[in-house]
């Protein structure tokens, strides 16, 4: 049998502030997403986070400190428990999922729009749109329908969406107003969104963090009203040299599921299974593990951290954790489990964007159940490239991102 590897991200998953989180803000040193939802739970719901499976694939071993908070932990496999950092500018997801694949995201730029707003204007003109600013205000106003703004969910200056309501235009003239707009952004993101909104989304443009103006996407009801569409068109990496493109070369079956379907670009053959619905994001991660490279994203992690919603949050983990007994049942000893995060969103921390922490590097192999603390890596372009060796693929695979020790790996190596 071929070894496998699934890499399961739960979005927006930290386990406490980088050493540089205050270059980002300087709240955010206290940053602490999985502290601020377990301590949530005692402090509302009387009872610790129940993710007993996720603490026995080395969460526990992690934060010992959050022993009475967590729930105790139930071994389900070998397992190494480790954190990483992030190895990128900020916290993005985007961004996030790039570097976990290998690529090097050095060169993304934090820039307002407001800064480009003449070439943005221009670019979209010559292709026939109608532009006007949003009452002077650094917004695009494109075909009176769409608005070109700043994300005001992640860091100032990261990403720019493009947000139209869906009665006002359909989502395939959002996304083309996007890929114009993407073609001269120097920014790691432009997001095409669509959605239901029971105003006019100018209502909802608000100032943001550090000069920036946005639509509160939030406010505008998008993320309640159902309908919602995304399309996350990112800097320019170089795909060859991703884990996922790699693994599909080298022969191994790919399968990208929920939101890493839409972050993760390749030209090689990959089963995509786009979603955002957790539950069928878990089914889907259930069915295929333990068969070449899965890779999926539970994204309504995230989306409690941005509403600041703890009780949410919490769900969303005790979901994810109620399903990985169904996926170490199809895990054997050459089979490979990384569950881990891209970045953290402390839902307690004040504010409503993604901070700047460590990451989880839960790594894991069928076998006797059994947990140890493992050596924390720099970026998690590491995790790429880890798996990368684990599947057999050669070495530089990854265009950045350094293989764990063997010894840190739940058997000691393949």
């Amino acid at each position: 049998m071929s070894p496998s590897a699934t890499v399961l991200v739960l979005d927006g998953f930290g386990v406490g502030a980088l050493p540089d989180a205050a270059t980002v803000r300087a709240s955010d040193t206290a940053a602490d997403t999985v502290g601020a939802v377990a301590a949530w739970s005692v402090r509302e719901r009387g009872r610790p986070l129940d993710v007993p499976h996720l603490a026995g694939l080395g969460l526990a071993a992690l934060r010992p400190d959050l022993r009475d908070l967590l729930a105790v932990p139930v071994p389900l496999l070998r397992a190494t428990g480790a954190r990483a950092g992030l190895g990128y500018p900020g916290a993005d997801s985007f961004a996030g999922h790039q570097t976990l694949m290998g690529a090097d995201m050095s060169h993304v730029v934090l820039c307002r729009l407001a800064e480009r707003i003449d070439e943005v204007t221009a670019a979209l003109r010559a292709r026939g749109h109608r532009v006007r600013t949003l009452d002077d205000r650094p917004v695009l106003v494109v075909d009176d329908a769409a608005l070109v703004h700043d994300n005001l969910e992640a860091d100032p200056g990261l990403n720019w969406n493009v947000s139209a309501r869906l009665d006002d235009l359909g989502f395939a003239a959002i996304l083309a107003i996007a890929q114009v707009v993407r073609a001269v952004a120097p920014v790691a993101r432009v997001i095409a969104v669509g959605g239901r909104s029971e105003r006019p989304l100018a209502d909802a443009v608000r100032p943001g963090p550090g000069g920036t103006v946005g639509l509160d996407t939030p406010a505008s009801g998008f993320y309640r009203n159902g309908g919602l569409r995304v399309r996350h068109l990112g800097a320019p990496v170089d795909h060859a040299r991703q884990l996922h493109e790699a693994a599909a070369r080298a022969g191994h079956d790919v399968v990208l599921i929920g939101k890493a379907a839409d972050l993760l670009v390749t030209d090689a053959p990959v089963d995509r299974r786009p979603g955002v619905d957790t539950a069928a994001i878990l089914a889907d991660v259930a069915a295929t593990a333990g068969h070449g490279l899965v890779v999926a994203n539970v994204q309504r992690t995230d989306l409690a951290g941005h509403s600041q919603d703890a009780a949410a949050f919490a769900d969303q983990l005790e979901a994810a954790d109620r399903a990985l007994p169904r996926v170490a049942g199809r895990l054997g000893p050459r089979d490979l489990l990384v569950v881990t995060g891209d970045h953290g969103n402390d839902p307690a921390i004040g504010h409503p964007f993604h901070t700047r922490e460590w990451v989880p590097v839960l790594a894991a192999t069928g076998g006797a159940p059994s947990t140890r603390r493992g050596h924390d890596l720099a970026s998690l372009a590491d995790v790429g490239a880890t798996v990368a060796r684990w599947l057999g693929l050669p070495a530089g695979a990854t265009a950045v991102g350094v293989a764990a020790a063997a010894q840190d790996l739940p058997v000691g190596g393949r």
